[in-house]
């Protein structure tokens, strides 16, 4: 259980931060942006559920808190070390990656098939789930990079890279089940 009675603790002061096994890191490293990324990509969440409701709403939620439990398992290096610890860090889990692509095939099948790239936007909802794929994107190149470097859990990378498939697709099903979707026209301003 967290429990934060103080807010601020002036120890970042300095330009460090505290990893989730009490590590001191540069607040620009790697590690701290890649989770931090994906902090940011859970507001673009949140906003997008002003405009949700129904089963996206629920996805949405459902997501947030999934953004959270990434979080956790991305601010806790040294994946090897999981075993020995008295109370083992929250890793993102296979089910969760499952889940997301049960929901994109339901989603993916009351739609057309694409027959040109959309833009986006359309409906203000269809717009913020794609600032919610963009960003996911780049939480996602973020953490593949630092898997280069140091351990991440693989689960985490694929959770991403099927996020921003699933915000794709909902932003679709946003768009009057694709009816509305703004069509790119390859040199249309030429």
């Amino acid at each position: 259980m967290v429990v934060l009675n103080k807010i601020y603790t002036k120890t970042g002061d300095h330009g460090e931060t505290a990893l989730g096994n009490g590590t001191r890191v540069a607040k620009h490293a790697l590690r701290v942006t890649a989770y931090g990324t994906s902090d940011e990509l859970n507001a673009f969440v949140g906003v997008a559920r002003l405009h949700a409701d129904g089963e996206i709403d629920a996805g949405l939620m459902r997501i947030q808190n999934d953004l959270f439990d990434l979080g956790a398992d991305m601010c806790t290096p040294d994946m090897h070390k999981d075993s020995e610890r008295e109370y083992p860090p929250l890793r993102m889990a296979a089910e969760q990656v499952a889940r997301l692509e049960s929901e994109i095939d339901a989603m993916n099948a009351k739609l057309e098939p694409l027959r040109s790239f959309i833009l986006p936007g359309g409906s203000a909802l269809a717009a913020q789930l794609h600032v919610c794929r963009t960003v996911a994107r780049r939480a996602e190149r973020l953490t593949v990079e630092l898997a280069t470097m140091e351990t991440v859990n693989p689960e985490a990378v694929k959770y991403l890279n099927r996020l921003s498939d699933w915000f794709f697709v909902a932003g679709r099903i946003a768009n009057n089940d694709g009816k509305d979707d703004v069509l790119w026209v390859p040199g249309a301003n030429r």
